[in-house]
Formats: C-alpha cells, structure tokens, sequence
C-alpha cells in the first residue's frame, strides 16, 4: 500500500515539474494564441445562424401560441425545453478528443458535473418561465426591447467574473445592438394594450427584466464553467451540456404542469385552439426545435468564442424579429424597424471587426512565438 502511493506521488511530481517546465509554458501559451482557421469560421457562422434563426421563430411560434388561444404558460415553458432529443445523436456523432494524462486527471469527478447540469437545469427552467410570462402580456416588440437588456447584464457579469476588456470597438458594438433594440419600442401599437391590464402589463415587464438578467448571468456562468471545468476542445461538450441541463429543466417544467394545475385545462385549450389539433401540436413541436437550435447555437458561441459575443448575436436577432412578423403576421414595416435593423447590422460589424483584430494579432503572437520556442535558451538542460 504504502509502494502505491509512494508511485502515485512521483508520478504527481512528475507532473508538476512537467507543467512547470519552459517547453510547457511555451507550449501552453502558444495553444492559447492559435490562429482561427477557416474550420473555426464556419462553427462560429453556423452557431450564429442557430442562435438568430432559433431565437426569431421561437418568439413569433410562442407569440401564435398564445394568439391562437393558447394559456397555459408551463405548456410554453416546456415547449422551449423539451426538444433535446433531437441533439442526442449530434452528441453521439461527435467525435471525442484524444486527452493525455495530465487532461484525464484534471477532468471533474461525476458529482460536480452533476450538480452543475442540475443548477443549469434549475435555473434554465426559471427564466425560460418567466419569459414565456412576458411575452404572454407584452407586445413582440415591447418583449424584445427588454430583452435587450440582457446583453447589459451579461456585459456587467463577464467584468465581474471574467474581467472581460472593453475594446472601443465591442464598446460601439454594445451601445449599437441597444439602440437597436430599444428603438422597437417606438413602434408599438399602443392599441395593443387594450386586452391587458396594467398589472398584467406590469408583471409581464418585471418577469422580463428577471429573465433577461438570470439570461445573461447564466451565459457568464457558462463560460465560466467551459474555463475552469470542460476544458475539452470539442464539440461534443457543447451538446452534453445542452442534453443535461434540458433533461433536468424538461422535468422540473412537466412537474410545474402537474402542481400548478395547468394540466386540467390543456384538453380544452387543444379543442378550441384555433388553427385545430394539428396545428396546435405541431407549433408546440416546431417551438421546441427551434428554442433547441438557439440553446445549442448559444453555448456553441460561449465555447469558441464567449459569452457576451453569444449575447451580441442574440441581440442582432431581435430586430429580426418584427421583420418577420411583417412577413408572417403582416405587420406594417416603418421607418423605426428599418433604422433598427441598420444599427443592429453596424453593431455587429465593429463585433466582427474587432475579432478580425484579435485573429490577426494571435497570427502574430503565434509566429512570434514560434521563433522563441527554437531559441536554445528554452531548451531543457540535460
């Protein structure tokens, strides 16, 4: 026994003298400043694609939820959670990386894993709850103002807990995407009110705020848990993630069906939907594919780039929203959503932009890193 751990501990040494080592600092700090290939472009556009398209018809599918004569909130909630199914084979698919020893070690034990997809779960399944109760009382575009404010909440979260820099041009990106947001909110129909009365109104505007800010600090959460816990470069994390957390938050929704009592009514809400039977399952169906595709799209941007560039994609995709809902609700389209639309596009050229300087300059730091690596004084003396 005591042989063993006499083994253990100068293998443990070992390692720590490895870590220790020039070469492995070298090498470390050269992985960190890698230049993005053409293969990483493609993820981040794919993931941006997901997270704008996801977002957009996911609102407007909830939207003609609850104006085709849906009310069942948890019913909405569990909609934008349980199409995680559809992940479980890109996750089987995924091809797993080849970790060495020092990585294998380092991995967290499966009780912390658990208790972070069960948090994630938790609180996924509180604020994807307290949006479906805003957008059930505001306008779409009066949602998505506030949503916006997401994008402040996750900016002060990634200074807090990533000391995240503000670049002038991430800074001009940010101001960008939230006036482009807010501006939505000059083109609301104030006839739209009608039906809804002040304290509605007033609930629907506070469990938006909550959500937008339980959004952004689970984005920064996210991240934080990419860094210090699942560090595997692969994509495959990126779907464990989403698969656990959406199983836990799925059931924690289909319990909050059967204790509220929302359960009872869904038979006569499924016969006096108006566009029929059909339909109403298969906007329920599309829902939770498309609110999948945002998630996926989502925590793919944390893991390659972070979670406040997540958020500035999510934020270009609420302008989109009402373009949209010119096309399938026959909104009127006005001078406001086109001016939003323009700054949403400016915003995230400057984010776009400033990661081409990135690139470039961890081009540059890669080369020159590169050389010093040759340099004998690296060397390890025998």
């Amino acid at each position: 026994m005591g042989k063993t751990q006499e083994v253990q501990l100068h293998i443990i040494v070992q390692e720590a003298q490895e870590e220790n080592s020039p070469q492995y600092q070298n090498s470390k700090k050269l992985a960190s400043h890698e230049p993005r290939n053409y293969k990483w472009w493609i993820s981040i556009i794919m993931y941006a694609f997901f997270v704008i398209f996801g977002q957009s018809a996911s609102t407007l599918l909830g939207r003609l939820y609850y104006n085709k004569g849906g009310k069942s909130v948890w019913v909405a909630t569990l909609a934008q959670l349980a199409g995680f199914p559809i992940v479980i084979p890109c996750y089987c698919l995924a091809p797993p990386k080849s970790c060495t020893k020092n990585e294998q070690i380092r991995q967290p034990s499966a009780v912390i894993l658990a208790l972070v997809y069960f948090s994630f779960g938790i609180f996924l399944v509180a604020y994807s709850l307290m949006y479906s109760i805003g957008l059930l009382h505001l306008p779409v575009s009066t949602f998505s103002l506030i949503c916006a404010s997401q994008l402040a909440f996750n900016a002060l979260f990634s200074f807090l807990l990533h000391s995240q820099k503000f670049t002038p041009f991430i800074i001009n990106s940010l101001v960008l995407l939230t006036i482009s947001s807010s501006l939505l909110i000059f083109q609301t129909n104030p006839a739209s009110h009608v039906e809804v009365s002040k304290g509605n109104y007033a609930i629907g505007f506070i469990c938006t705020i909550g959500a937008s800010a339980g959004y952004g600090l689970m984005l920064s959460l996210t991240q934080l848990t990419f860094k210090k816990l699942l560090k595997g470069e692969t994509h495959a994390k990126v779907f464990e993630m989403v698969i656990y957390q959406s199983l836990v938050a799925t059931s924690a929704a289909i319990a909050g069906l059967f204790i509220s009592g929302e359960w009872k009514g869904l038979s006569i809400e499924v016969e006096e939907f108006e566009l029929g039977k059909f339909s109403y399952a298969m906007t329920l169906i599309e829902t939770a594919i498309a609110s999948q595709l945002f998630v996926v799209g989502a925590i793919g941007l944390i893991f390659k780039v972070s979670s406040l560039f997540s958020n500035a994609i999510s934020v270009l995709g609420l302008p989109v929203i009402p373009i949209l809902a010119v096309i399938f609700f026959h909104d009127k389209m006005d001078a406001v959503k086109a001016i939003a639309m323009v700054l949403a596009i400016w915003g995230f050229v400057s984010y776009v932009y400033q990661c081409y300087l990135d690139n470039k300059s961890s081009k540059n730091e890669y080369r020159n890193g590169s050389e010093v690596s040759k340099s004998p004084f690296l060397e390890e003396v025998s």
